[in-house]
C-alpha cells in the first residue's frame, strides 16, 4: 500500500526493514535508560502499551522479562511476526494505532519510540491525547521522536523512502503537555544507527506522566 503520492506507507517501510531495524538501534543507550526509568515506576504485573512495537526488542522484551503485561501494536505484519516469535511473553497486535480502541485509564504505562514520524501533525497530536487518556492518572509514559521542524518531507531512512513529519523539541514538549501529559524531563542526544545507509539522528526522549 502507498499513499496518494505513491510513497510507501509505514507498513511497507518496516516490512522491508525487518530485523535490520532492531540491529541498527540496538546500541541506543538513551532507549535503554528510558526503559530502566519505566521499570523503576511500575508495580508488579503492570499493563504497558508499546506503540510501534517493532521486533519486540528491546522494549517489550525488557518489560515482559520483568513480569509486566505488554501489549505491542504495530502496523507492520513482518515486525509483529518477528516480535511474537522473539518475545512470546508479550502480546502483539498488527493494527494501526490511530484506529485501535483505547479504553480510558486502562494502562499503567505507555511508550512510543519513534512511531509517530510518518503521521501528520494533526494525527500525532490526536494520538498523544488518546495515549494520555489511556493511562491511569499519574502513570508514566516515554515518547521518543526526532525533534525537527518538518512537515511532509521526503527522505530516505536506512535505504527506504519515507515521508516524515515532526516537531521541534519545544513544540513536541508543548504538544504533549497540551494533550494531557506532565513532562518531567526532556533529554536530547544524537544517535547514529548501525546501518551503512544511516546518518546521525537527533533524538528527543520525553519522560512524562498523565497529569
Amino acid at each position: 500500500m502507498t499513499d496518494g503520492d505513491h510513497r510507501p506507507d509505514a507498513a511497507t517501510v518496516f516490512d522491508a526493514l525487518g530485523s535490520a531495524y532492531e540491529e541498527a538501534f540496538a546500541g541506543s543507550k538513551a532507549h535503554r535508560a528510558s526503559l530502566e526509568w519505566l521499570l523503576e515506576r511500575l508495580e508488579p504485573r503492570s499493563r504497558v502499551l508499546d506503540v510501534g512495537s517493532g521486533t519486540g526488542r528491546p522494549t517489550a522484551e525488557t518489560l515482559a522479562g520483568a513480569g509486566h503485561r505488554v501489549l505491542g501494536v504495530d502496523v507492520s505484519p513482518v515486525m509483529v511476526e518477528l516480535a511474537a516469535r522473539q518475545v512470546p511473553d508479550a502480546e502483539f497486535r498488527c493494527a494501526d494505532i490511530r484506529e485501535t480502541p483505547l479504553e480510558d485509564a486502562s494502562f499503567d504505562a505507555v511508550c512510543a519510540y519513534f512511531s509517530l514520524l510518518q503521521m501528520s501533525r494533526e494525527e500525532q497530536s490526536a494520538l498523544v491525547g488518546r495515549l494520555a487518556r489511556a493511562l491511569r492518572p499519574g502513570a508514566p509514559a516515554v515518547l521518543a521522536t526526532v525533534p525537527l521542524d518538518i512537515e511532509g518531507i521526503d527522505a530516505v531512512f536506512m535505504g527506504q523512502p519515507v515521508r516524515v513529519t515532526s516537531f521541534s523539541a519545544g513544540d513536541f514538549t508543548a504538544l504533549a503537555e497540551a494533550r494531557g501529559l506532565e513532562v518531567l524531563r526532556a533529554e536530547q542526544s544524537v544517535f547514529t544507527p548501525a546501518h551503512p545507509d544511516a546518518v546521525p539522528e537527533p533524538h528527543l526522549f520525553l519522560y512524562a506522566r498523565r497529569a
